[in-house]
């Protein structure tokens, strides 16, 4: 599987080839999927392009893109869109419209309890496993693992010559991940290196201008179907 990661938390100083609107994240997803992926990761937008997990814009987002696609779509829950996490599992709750996934970063405050308002609405979790953080202890003795849909693994080790050996660090610490599949990927100098070795390993992955904004040789991506089409001719 590879997911196309539309946007991430980066915003207008990015690029004008970042999508913001629901218009433009739609429009990015439908090309990202013919040029290749198979899921969707979003992170809806405030009018002025911060991340948010309000509930009307969570679901302006999710029906403009699955108005284009019919892949599995998924939304981020990480703190930087709402920092507390007792106002993140309120807004959670008030959802309208639901993602197929969401992902949950563990080493963030008020990780287990979202995680299970999730499940309780019948959202899949992607259990965000960072580099760098005490996630994969967390998530080791968290009685939720089993449950989840995968586990998002995110190096965040950016140096390209050093980013796959952290990968694999983050792979062994992880051990069995409780059985469930993983998706490995790295951010900006390590998308590259780390994607290369998901794809030798077998592992689903994933690529989009939220991890890098270049392509291998360090031109600059015009969209994230560039990006998926040029991972999955080189290394698919």
């Amino acid at each position: 599987m590879v997911q196309v990661c539309l946007n991430g938390a980066r915003g207008a100083a990015d690029g004008a080839y970042v999508p913001l609107t629901p218009e433009a994240m739609a429009d990015a997803a439908a090309e990202a999927v013919a040029a290749g992926a198979t899921d969707v990761h979003v992170h809806p937008k405030t009018p002025c392009g911060q991340d948010t997990m309000s509930p009307r814009l969570v679901a302006a987002t999710l029906d403009a893109i699955r108005a284009r696609v019919a892949v599995p779509v998924g939304v981020t829950t990480g703190a930087w869109a709402q920092p507390d996490p007792a106002a993140r599992l309120a807004q959670v709750r008030d959802w309208t419209v639901l993602p197929d996934h969401a992902s949950v970063n563990w080493h963030e405050p008020g990780a287990e309890e979202l995680a299970a308002a999730l499940f309780a609405r019948g959202v899949g979790v992607e259990a965000g496993i960072w580099s760098g953080t005490d996630g994969a202890a967390r998530f080791a003795r968290s009685p939720l693992a089993p449950k989840v849909l995968r586990v998002l693994a995110e190096v965040t080790d950016s140096v390209p010559d050093t980013a796959e050996s952290t990968a694999h660090a983050l792979l062994t610490g992880l051990g069995s991940a409780f059985g469930r599949p993983v998706l490995l990927h790295g951010e900006d100098g390590g998308a590259w290196p780390v994607f290369r070795l998901a794809a030798r390993l077998g592992l689903a992955t994933r690529m989009g201008l939220e991890d890098t904004l270049t392509l291998p040789d360090g031109e600059r991506a015009v969209s994230n179907a560039r990006l998926v089409a040029e991972a999955l001719t080189r290394y698919g």
